[in-house]
């Protein structure tokens, strides 16, 4: 039998990863979550192996499979693409371990996807003959049945990685390895062309955010609704749909989550999601926090506070809900009472008067300048 991953079986030294990237895929008939959890591990090895041999990366003090995509040296060698894809596979990894939710085949797939185009970067980077291939999701076996439980997939999950080697121990002894990688690197990218080869954007849209959704707690089809049809949009028929809203347990909206196309900057959906806010609000009374995404990028808006900020990702009920505390019980900090016995200098009471100022018109920081000794504390 065929399988996608095959092809990285033509280099010896691609071992390390090479089998447990065809487990993976073999493992689709097995369970959904299998899959998940098998991907996660062969991504793990796949980026361990890149950090290994090439001498850009240097091993971060923690070797975890988090803290490694999050390099700042890693995210600057890959392509821009592929790293939306790896936090995918590392999400969807931990929904199946940690989450009693189920595992789609969709999502299964997808993470399979995945990982086939960053072992293709691998082979594009590094390989010293390259076949540029394409992901053949007809090979791929299935099983409807989850035939394991919660604790045979943690367990299979803690024994994967249980024998590792410490990647500085890896890295001592492949120096020579490492720097002849990167010089190949280089070179590589200068003579081949590399494409990520994506999915339908709504499609993986879709299953981008509801991932993001559930790994935080929500519930799609609960406290998650989706589609909700809102009136008093500025159109002909006075109607609007949010792709998303989040709901409190008082049933109230928490947040409004804008979906763009993967390929649009999610900021274009500011003033959509603005309208949706305003409608919701005439309804709830409750004015919900603002969020907009194209399944990469996140941004939050709370327009009755703040200016829109970059985020890592949707928040939990806990963190809405504190959000909407703090809005409703927020004291103003115009004309604040300063206490003489401890700042009674004309230039203490002007910085504090400015600091205070700064804050109450929504900016979220402040920066002092003030010489040594002249009473910042």
């Amino acid at each position: 039998m065929c399988y996608n991953f095959d092809f990285l079986k033509k280099e010896e030294k691609y071992k390390d990863f090479t089998y447990a990237c065809i487990e993976a895929e073999k493992s689709l008939v097995v369970s959904y979550a299998s899959t998940a959890i098998l991907t996660r591990r062969a991504l793990e090895l796949a980026v361990k192996w890149v950090f290994s041999y090439d001498n850009e990366l240097e091993a971060p003090y923690q070797d975890n499979l988090a803290s490694l995509i999050h390099d700042y040296r890693f995210k600057g060698i890959i392509d821009t693409k592929l790293f939306p894809m790896i936090k995918y596979i590392q999400q969807i990894g931990n929904k199946a371990v940690h989450s009693a939710a189920p595992i789609t085949r969709e999502q299964a797939v997808l993470a399979l996807h995945n990982l086939f185009e960053f072992v293709s970067w691998i082979d594009y980077c590094y390989s010293d003959e390259y076949v540029e291939i394409a992901f053949d999701e007809s090979l791929l076996g299935d099983n409807e049945k989850e035939k394991k439980t919660r604790d045979e997939l943690k367990d299979l999950y803690d024994r994967l990685g249980a024998k590792d080697r410490k990647l500085v121990e890896i890295i001592k002894e492949n120096e020579t390895l490492r720097r002849e990688n990167a010089a190949k690197r280089v070179d590589n990218k200068k003579n081949r062309d590399f494409k990520v080869d994506e999915i339908s954007e709504f499609k993986t849209r879709k299953m981008y955010i509801d991932l993001e959704i559930e790994l935080n707690g929500w519930i799609i089809g609960k406290d998650c609704l989706e589609e909700v049809e809102v009136e008093g949009m500025p159109n002909q028929a006075g109607l609007g749909y949010v792709d998303y809203v989040l709901f409190g347990d008082n049933g109230k909206p928490l947040a409004v989550i804008e979906a763009k196309k993967t390929s649009v900057n999610p900021r274009v959906g500011q003033i959509q999601a603005q309208r949706y806010a305003d409608c919701l609000e005439k309804q709830y009374k409750v004015r919900p926090v603002i969020f907009y995404t194209n399944g990469f990028e996140y941004y939050l808006w709370d327009d009755a506070s703040y200016p829109e900020r970059l985020v890592s990702g949707v928040y939990t009920k806990e963190e809405l809900e504190w959000l909407h505390f703090k809005r409703q019980n927020k004291a103003s900090l115009k004309d604040p009472a300063i206490n003489d016995d401890i700042t009674n200098r004309h230039y203490q009471k002007m910085a504090i008067t400015a600091v205070c100022d700064t804050l109450e018109k929504g900016n979220r920081k402040a920066l002092l300048v003030m010489a040594t000794g002249s009473g910042k504390t």
